[in-house]
């Protein structure tokens, strides 16, 4: 309950935003009360980043396999990332509003998430990205926009739903079922092998 409303609000607010008040009368609670928990907004703050993101680097993590992509593998790590988020609906913009941050020690909070993300996930891609034609010097930009396709949607679902006038819920059971197949066709098509184009020299991998 304590992490869940903490996210909220750091998502809403950004981390210098949330007051240890603000959190205390949130949860009904006194500071005090919610330093028996945590002793400062910092550690609830890795708490709540803790919960969100370790499961997902794990999750990358194992989705690592040498060789082209691997549809099979590909649609179980989809489908627990997006069960993840959907179960964290303020994470994604949580970590884009830390990301988007000018204060120092606030990137020093994300940091080591934000790297061990990009790196399992550079980790992932780079030989699948070899085989579907991308050369070495557009991997971190493969990566990034790969990196968007995945978080933007609950980054951006409530605003989209403005938009549009959608009356769906985009958590939803039906919606999220879209969203999987959706994440499986795009990342397919940027990830899964293709024949080298006619007349073009791959560059090195290196």
């Amino acid at each position: 309950m304590i992490l869940d409303a903490a996210e909220r609000l750091f998502s809403a607010r950004g981390v210098e935003g949330v007051a240890v008040r603000d959190l205390a009368r949130e949860l009904r609670l006194t500071p005090s009360s919610l330093y028996n928990h945590f002793p400062s907004k910092r550690a609830l703050y890795d708490a709540v980043l803790e919960r969100g993101l370790g499961p997902i680097v794990d999750l990358v993590a194992a989705a690592w396999q040498p060789g082209t992509l691997q549809p099979d593998r590909m649609h179980l790590t989809i489908d627990s990332l997006v069960t993840h988020l959907a179960s964290h609906p303020h994470l994604a913009r949580l970590l884009q509003r830390a990301m988007l941050e000018q204060s120092e020690s606030v990137l020093a909070l994300i940091e080591r998430w934000v790297a061990r993300l990009y790196g399992s996930g550079m980790a992932v891609i780079r030989e699948a990205a070899f085989e579907a034609g991308w050369d070495a010097e557009e991997l971190p930009h493969l990566a990034l926009g790969l990196f968007g396709v995945i978080f933007s949607y609950f980054t951006n679902s409530a605003s989209v739903q403005v938009l549009t006038r959608s009356t769906n819920d985009p958590l939803s059971s039906q919606e999220l079922d879209v969203q999987r197949r959706f994440l499986e066709k795009a990342i397919y098509r940027l990830l899964g092998p293709h024949p080298p184009r006619g007349g073009r020299k791959r560059k090195d991998r290196e």
